[in-house]
Formats: C-alpha cells, structure tokens, sequence
C-alpha cells in the first residue's frame, strides 16, 4: 500500500510517537494498566503484545515467560487466565491485563498499535482469537503489528493496517512487506539502501527509540516512532518538524 493511502486510513495520533508498551517507568511496569493509563493522560498512542492462553484467551505481556515482570516464572501458552490472574502480579502490584480489559480501559481515547506474539508457531488460533476482537477496535486508531506475516495474513481483509515487525537479526522476513500495509522496523536496517529506497514510497514506523540521538538518525526516514524512556512531548515536536 502506498504511503499516503495508508495515512488516510489512520488516526494522525499515531504520527505523533507511538509508546513502547505503554508509558512505563520506574513506577509503571510496561505492559500493565498503570502504564497505559499513563500514556491515555498524556495523550500518546500506545503499542502492546497479546498472547494466546492454554484456555484460548488473550493477554498482555512482551515476553512468553511472565518472570522479567513478576519476578516469577511461568510461560503464558502453559497456563490459564485464571492461573495467571490468581498467581501473578506485575513488579508494580498490577494484574497481567487481557485484551478486553484494555479495550475497556482506553474507550478509543488513544490509538493503539497491537502486537500479536507468535509462540510454538500458534499463529493461527492467536490470529484467528483475536479476529474475534476486531469489532470492538476502530479501524482508524488501531495498528496490528507481529514479527511472523502468518499471524497477519489472516486479517487481510478486515480493513485495518497492518505492518511487519522487521529485526536486523531476522532481515529475511524483509521479503514479505509487500503481503501487509506497512512496515515497522529495527533502526539497524536504515542504514541500507534498498531499506531508504522503500520507505520514501510506504507507511514506516522504527522501533525501538530510546535515545534523541536515535530519534534524530531516523527522522529523515520514518512516519512515525515507536519510542520509551524519552518525553513524548519532546518525540512529537521532532516527528512534527
């Protein structure tokens, strides 16, 4: 899809910096509800990773294994929500969210970008739970985004914007941006020229900004940032310049 297609489709909130889990900080742990509350005050859109439960539901966190969160170890497909709800906490005493408690939460006051986390190639009944979602999501302010095109495939004909997650450390996926809307890269990969040459013509958000020095490299090529640690005040007059 060219560029200014895929900008017409979008709620213009995601051009000004996208947060990285959430606004976290040393008080809010990413990906939790704090985090995101964090992030619908200030008036940011925000990214998050959904995975799929052993009793087929969908909850929020990066990691397959809940530990570097909670402190205690437990991988996500294993369990149940009610396992998870009623044995973890998040490191700021928060609940592991579900999909629907954030949908609920935010109320379409801030875009969201959705990630969907591949584990044990369950791409097609994560893709497939969550396309029960879609209804409730505004095809403006909602971004799907996964690191396996498989997971996205399917949701090809649902209206919404789609982009590839593309790492330098898994470049080969590269020759799948053509299947989905727009692409969403690791700064790494701006440093070539196939990569420039691209990006000119497509919708392009790079992850993940942490530094101004890093804002600044990608500028001249990007939409948009995913960006953490830095003041989303400060990331939207940059992108806006």
């Amino acid at each position: 899809m060219k560029k200014q297609v895929a900008l017409s489709k979008i709620n213009p909130k995601f051009l000004e910096g996208i947060a990285h889990r959430g606004l976290h900080n040393d008080e809010y742990t990413e990906n939790g509800m704090k985090a995101f509350e964090n992030a619908i005050k200030h008036n940011v859109a925000f990214e998050f990773d959904i995975h799929l439960t052993k009793d087929n539901e969908l909850v929020i966190c990066h990691d397959e294994n809940l530990v570097r969160t909670t402190g205690k170890e437990g991988i996500i497909e294993d369990l149940t929500l009610k396992e998870i709800k009623d044995n973890y906490r998040l490191l700021d005493g928060g609940e592991i969210p579900t999909l629907q408690e954030v949908i609920d939460l935010n109320k379409g006051k801030s875009p969201m970008v959705i990630e969907l986390k591949v584990f044990r190639k369950n791409y097609k009944p994560l893709a497939a739970r969550f396309k029960e979602y879609l209804p409730q999501l505004d095809k403006r302010d909602t971004l799907i985004i996964s690191f396996d095109p498989r997971s996205l495939w399917p949701l090809k004909k649902c209206g919404f914007i789609r982009s590839l997650l593309v790492a330098k450390s898994d470049e080969y996926t590269w020759i799948f941006r053509h299947t989905v809307e727009s692409v969403d890269l690791d700064i790494l990969l701006f440093e070539e020229k196939r990569v420039k040459r691209y990006v000119k013509k497509h919708f392009t958000n790079a992850w993940t900004i942490e530094k101004e020095h890093q804002l600044n490299y990608v500028l001249p090529y990007v939409d948009t940032v995913t960006f953490q640690y830095l003041d989303p005040k400060k990331v939207k007059e940059s992108l806006k310049k």
